[in-house]
């Protein structure tokens, strides 16, 4: 649709490189992103312990720092 090429093409004007580009550059990103199906699935394949919600969020907060 034109309004669709029309914001990706002030996109890619406002990034500094052409509409291919651009365009190359976000599909690459969306073939590398997981999809959730993808994801939950990866995470049913696992075998493994089980953590409570409690103490990944404070595994979460104890990493933040560090990154």
């Amino acid at each position: 649709p034109d309004d669709t090429h029309r914001q990706l093409t002030e996109r890619a004007r406002k990034a500094g490189i052409s509409l291919q580009q651009y365009l190359t550059t976000e599909l690459t990103r969306l073939a590398n992103t997981p999809t959730l199906e993808e994801i939950l699935d990866r995470i049913a394949r696992r075998d493994g312990g089980q953590v409570g919600l409690n103490q990944a969020v404070e595994d979460l907060d104890s990493e933040r720092p560090q990154r």
